[in-house]
């Protein structure tokens, strides 16, 4: 019949509604904050996604030659080498956010132009050169900076500092949707070489610097006006403040308690399972570690709702510890992938909501040198806990029952330091 669509035709137009609806879903994920929010969502999408063609442009270099998972000093020297990017970001941003307390937009801004005129180096350097080294540490000096940045940013992005558990979670949502994304572009690009997923990087890199200059500026922000008002009309008293500080850095140790057992566990779980199919269970291990991170962030918003971000740092310890008793009693490698996703899940949980408490309790001024010690922390708990089985061998049964111990104490002794403060 004439003027009845024909079949190509209806697929084509099936084929475009559910483009434009898809479009829709992720628009009203970036959107659902507001546009500030937005181009902050956008500018570290681009900088995941950057990343993500960096790691796939790199993975047959020089730099990831060294099959260190073969030799456990190969391994420690690793783990040592992530604390590199801190010792120069501590100090760096620790001064630079004492001297100028409301300088974060710039970092963001200028911490991803910065890494795409290090990729940019690579290329005309050359990635068979020693000169991939330093540049290599730089881009993950600079990514620890935006990464920083980006938290003490977000309060600012927001239309009222509310709900911050939700939207760290949103964030790492948004993050992971786009890294997920990225990995098919970035293995198609690097069929053609190397150097297109790297030049590909340098795209979003840029992409993501332009993003953040939509960003509003901290020194004028509405958040700071409120803060002021609000201190005007009744400032916290001496003993407010100092019980504030306290509860605080409780929840700092205890998140940081957390991180350690998740280095802990995920060592002690990668070298029991090393064997022939090594890198299947390794990646089964990280894959499990994932879907639980990414769980996390459904969860935290629902949480929440009900709880405090204190509380929601203990049920982290308890997600932990139950899990840890549990998988030893099957040691088996479906029960270590389950106790990785745990550990994941737990690890999301205590993060988002340390992250939403510090942003609301520490004044916008101090907030960025408070992030900058609190990642430090982490960072170095996660490599001290992964060190220690690396460094002595621990049966498996055992290293399980102590975390499981190791985390029902931290429970106990996080509660048990809120109580006393309540008292």
């Amino acid at each position: 019949m004439q003027g009845q669509p024909t079949r190509p035709e209806r697929q084509r137009g099936l084929a475009r509604q559910t483009a434009r609806a898809a479009v829709r879903r992720v628009d009203a994920i970036f959107s659902r904050n507001g546009p500030a929010f937005k181009q902050l969502a956008v500018s570290w999408a681009a900088n995941v996604a950057g990343d993500a063609l960096v790691a796939v442009g790199l993975a047959d270099t020089l730099f990831f030659s060294v099959e260190a998972a073969q030799a456990r000093q190969d391994v420690a020297l690793y783990l040592l080498l992530t604390m590199a990017p801190f010792a120069v970001v501590t100090p760096l941003l620790g001064a630079l956010f004492t001297r100028f307390p409301a300088v974060y937009r710039a970092v963001l801004t200028l911490a991803a132009l910065l890494r795409a005129f290090v990729v940019v180096g690579m290329l005309v350097t050359g990635l068979d050169t020693l000169w991939l080294y330093p540049l290599a540490f730089g881009l993950l000096v600079l990514s620890r900076l935006y990464g920083i940045s980006k938290s003490s940013m977000l309060p600012v992005a927001l239309p009222e500092p509310v709900a911050l558990v939700t939207a760290n979670a949103q964030l790492a949502r948004i993050g992971i949707l786009a890294g997920a994304l990225a990995l098919p572009l970035a293995a198609l690009l690097v069929q053609m070489g190397a150097e297109w997923s790297l030049a590909g990087s340098i795209v979003f890199f840029l992409f993501a610097a332009y993003a953040s200059l939509g960003l509003p500026d901290p020194r004028s922000s509405r958040e700071r006006v409120l803060s002021l008002a609000t201190e005007a009309r009744a400032a916290p008293s001496y003993e407010a403040r100092r019980a504030q500080q306290r509860r605080l850095r409780l929840s700092r140790l205890a998140t940081a308690g957390v991180r350690l057992l998740n280095g802990f566990l995920l060592a002690l779980l990668a070298f029991e399972f090393q064997g022939t199919d090594a890198g299947l269970d390794f990646a089964a291990l990280l894959a499990g570690a994932g879907v639980g991170f990414g769980l996390a962030s459904f969860v935290s918003p629902l949480l929440e709702r009900y709880l405090r971000e204190e509380p929601m740092v203990v049920a982290g310890l308890a997600i932990e510890a139950t899990a840890a008793f549990i998988a030893g009693q099957w040691p088996a490698l479906p029960a270590a992938a389950g106790l990785a996703a745990a550990a994941g899940l737990a690890w999301g949980t205590a993060k988002f909501a340390f992250d939403g408490l510090l942003q609301k309790s520490v004044h916008p001024d101090r907030r960025g040198s408070s992030f900058t010690r609190s990642e430090t922390l982490f960072q170095l708990s996660w490599v001290v806990g992964a060190l220690i089985p690396i460094v002595v061998t621990i049966n498996l049964r055992v290293g399980v029952v102590v975390a499981g111990v190791v985390a029902l104490v931290a429970q106990t002794t996080y509660v048990g330091g809120l109580l006393v403060e309540v008292d």
